[in-house]
Order: C-alpha cells, then sequence, then structure tokens
C-alpha cells in the first residue's frame, strides 16, 4: 500500500496565517498598507464581469471566447497562463473561479506562497520527498523551509500567440531539485475555448441541449528536457500538475468515478487520510462514484491512485444547478506518479493522479483560506530525454440549466442521477 501524500493545500492555511501576521507587523508601519486579510470580501455571487474589472486593476486579462461571445475565459499571463475565472453567459453570467480579492488588494509579495486563486493553474510536482521541488537540499521537511518556486508561483509567461479563441503562453526555466539535480526546461501552455459542437464530442455526450449555458476550455501543457542530461527516476522526475480552485456552496458535491476491483490487487478506493481521515457524513463511496462535500465548510481532502483513477471528476451544485467537469488525458498502463509526501521515501513513484480538495477552518476558529473547493489531475513522472517532451491535457466545463437538460449528462458521465447526488448524506 503506498503512503499518503501531503499536498501544498494541507499547509496553506497555515502558511497564509504565518505570512499574514508578518505582514501586519510591517504594515503597522505604513498606514496605506493597513489591509486586514479577511475573506468577507470575496464577493458571494460575483459575476464575471465583475470578478474581470477587479482583477484588471492588478493584472493585465486576456479573454477568451466562443463564437456566440457567451462563453468568456479570463486568463492572466503574470500568473503563469493561469485561468482566472471563466462564465457560460457573458459579462453577466456567473464567476466560477475563486480570487483572492484580499491578497490582490494587498499589493503583497508574501514569502512562502502568493495565493491569487484561479480555477486552473500550472504547477510541477514532487512538493515533498528527496526530488522534491519545493525544499532545498537537505533542508527539515517543514513549513519554515517550504517555499513554492517563482516559477510557479509569481513568475509572468510569455505570450507566444493570441486569437479570439485561442492563446498560447511559453517559458524557458530551470529548477533544482532536493537532491540536487537541475532541470532545465520549456513550458509551453495553450488554452483553447471550446465550441458547442467541440464539447459534446470532447465528453463523448449522446445528448446536449441548447439551452444549458455552456463554457469549456482545453489546456495543453507541454513540458520539455532542454538540458543535456536525460531526466530519469535515480536523480528525480517532475510531473506536470493543475489545480482548479472553484467558488463553493452548501450544496456543492464533488462526483469522482473509480475503478471497481479487489483491494489486494488496486489498493484501496481512496486516499481520505491527507488531513485525518474524512468523516462518513463527508465522503461516502458507493458502486463505482465516490461522493465527497464541496461546501467550504470542513478543510478535508482525497486523492485517488492510477490503479483506481478514471479520466474524469466534477462536482454538481443542486443549489445553483451548475454541473462542472474535469476531463483529461490519462495514459494508458502508466503507474510512475511522484509522491510528494514530506519525508525521504521509500516509494517516491506512488503518488496520486486526481486529487479534491474542501477548504474549510485549519483548525476550530482559524480562518479559512477561501473559502472554496478544488480538483486536481497530474500527469505521469516525465522520464524526458534531452529535447523529449511530455503533455497533460486537460478540459475543464461547466454547465448551468434545468434538472431535466443535465440528469442525463451525469448519468451518462457518471451512472447516477441528480436526485442520487442531492440525497447521498441525507
Amino acid at each position: 500500500m503506498k503512503k499518503n501524500q501531503t499536498t501544498g493545500f494541507l499547509v496553506l492555511s497555515i502558511i497564509l496565517m504565518i505570512s499574514c501576521e508578518t505582514k501586519k507587523k510591517s504594515e503597522s508601519k505604513d498606514n496605506s498598507l493597513n489591509i486586514q486579510q479577511d475573506q468577507s470580501e470575496q464577493i458571494e455571487g460575483a459575476t464575471y464581469g465583475d470578478d474581470v474589472a477587479f482583477m484588471q486593476d492588478y493584472i493585465k486579462i486576456i479573454e477568451l471566447t466562443d463564437e456566440s461571445k457567451q462563453s468568456k475565459v479570463a486568463i492572466s499571463a503574470a500568473l503563469q497562463g493561469r485561468v482566472m475565472t471563466s462564465s457560460a453567459f457573458g459579462n453577466e453570467g456567473r464567476s466560477y473561479g475563486w480570487i483572492n480579492r484580499d491578497l490582490f488588494k494587498s499589493k503583497d509579495t508574501l514569502e512562502h506562497i502568493n495565493v491569487f486563486g484561479g480555477e486552473e493553474r500550472f504547477w510541477l510536482g514532487p512538493e515533498g520527498g528527496q526530488y522534491s521541488i519545493f525544499f532545498k537540499n537537505g533542508a527539515e521537511f517543514t513549513l519554515d523551509n517550504w517555499y513554492t518556486p517563482k516559477l510557479i508561483d509569481l513568475d509572468h509567461f510569455d505570450v507566444k500567440s493570441v486569437t479570439s479563441n485561442k492563446a498560447i503562453f511559453t517559458k524557458k526555466a530551470s529548477l533544482k531539485n532536493y537532491s540536487g539535480f537541475q532541470f532545465d526546461l520549456g513550458i509551453e501552455r495553450e488554452i483553447a475555448v471550446l465550441s458547442r459542437t467541440e464539447i459534446q464530442k470532447e465528453l463523448g455526450l449522446n445528448t446536449f441541449s441548447d439551452e444549458l449555458k455552456t463554457v469549456a476550455y482545453k489546456t495543453t501543457n507541454t513540458l520539455t528536457n532542454l538540458g543535456k542530461t536525460n531526466w530519469k527516476k535515480e536523480t528525480g522526475l517532475l510531473s506536470i500538475w493543475l489545480l482548479g480552485m472553484f467558488n463553493h456552496s452548501p450544496n456543492t458535491i464533488i462526483m469522482v468515478p473509480y475503478v471497481q476491483g479487489d483491494d489486494a490487487e488496486l489498493g484501496k478506493v481512496v486516499n481520505d487520510t491527507y488531513f485525518g481521515r474524512v468523516p462518513s457524513d463527508r465522503l461516502v463511496v458507493k458502486e463505482g462514484v465516490i461522493y465527497f462535500k464541496g461546501d467550504g465548510a470542513y478543510r478535508s481532502k482525497i486523492g485517488l491512485s492510477p490503479k483506481r483513477a478514471k479520466n474524469i471528476a466534477g462536482s454538481y451544485d443542486s443549489k445553483n444547478r451548475i454541473l462542472t467537469l474535469v476531463k483529461y488525458n490519462k495514459p494508458k498502463n502508466a503507474i510512475d506518479y511522484v509522491n510528494s509526501m514530506w519525508e525521504i521515501q521509500d516509494e517516491p513513484f506512488e503518488g496520486d493522479v486526481v486529487n479534491a480538495y474542501n477548504d474549510g477552518e485549519p483548525e476550530l476558529g482559524a480562518k479559512p483560506l477561501g473559502p472554496f473547493y478544488e480538483l486536481e489531475t497530474s500527469s505521469p513522472a516525465l522520464a524526458l530525454e534531452p529535447g523529449e517532451s511530455g503533455t497533460h491535457v486537460q478540459l475543464t466545463c461547466h454547465i448551468e440549466g434545468d434538472v431535466a437538460r443535465l440528469n442525463p449528462i451525469i448519468k451518462q458521465l457518471f451512472g447516477t442521477s441528480v436526485e442520487d447526488v442531492k440525497t447521498i448524506f441525507n
């Protein structure tokens, strides 16, 4: 049985609290920066237009759209070609991505990580272990020594090209892992808004009503070995890691289908012990589908191994009738995924493929980071020769509409129904 991973959001809340305490001390000397970190500033139900207008005061936003001009996607080159948010109904539509308005308003740079939010950001793994890129060589695996590489935190990606429905970003960089191996690498990130016809084809849907409000984008993320040395297990490997932060509701349920079979052959169905075991009133495993609350009210995380994960995950918000889908390319027979456990590992390539995170109080009485919920996917560990590339493709789709039109989609993709999802925790 593989060991549990510890990923970035295991510590984000604690890190932000530590950073904010340091920040408050410095701000007391300058009233112009006296801004309290209070997530009440986050507007519940903010429109896409609201969020884009807010962000444009701080960063340049590239907007993509489909032919209807209703499906919109907002991207920041300053934040690694990050998809900040999207809409299925133009500027007046709901903003799906969680935006950390307080951090933007502070105009500050934090020491360990800068959590600006966004519904799909480009990261690299592993986080912990002897091949970590978040800890320096020889450092103890503690919060004080944990730093998000600038490349995936504050670095600007170059804009290669932009059209009405597609943008391509590139970056050349070097990273050194915990064991001292240097990766000379190139990144290319393509983001494309899909038409309704393309959405139906990509998801393999039998039916897709024109009455449904929809936005979908596909990102093609490529990592290239620009060095002169092979990337191999003995010196550590990288993986492409995509993380999305979405606005929660009290009625958001995450759905993760899984490969059924004997635990002795496939391992346990779900890793649910990241922050201590998830209570049964928040995590239910049914035949073929895992249900996990994404209500932003209890800090918890789950993950699936490559033997258990399928190529899709999603959530359903029954309050607002929103279906969110994340589909990714999962190479057949790939079993080596980086492990991010904060220790020198016995099994550094037995990591999870799909993860879901629900934000909440890190401890009784403490403020949550958002709140929000999150869906994550990872590529296999990339053993690349000089000049060779590896690619991780992910589709993110939001669909809003009435239950009668959403139900057939949920049944086809997850083998369950709207009613089952709504009542799973009753």
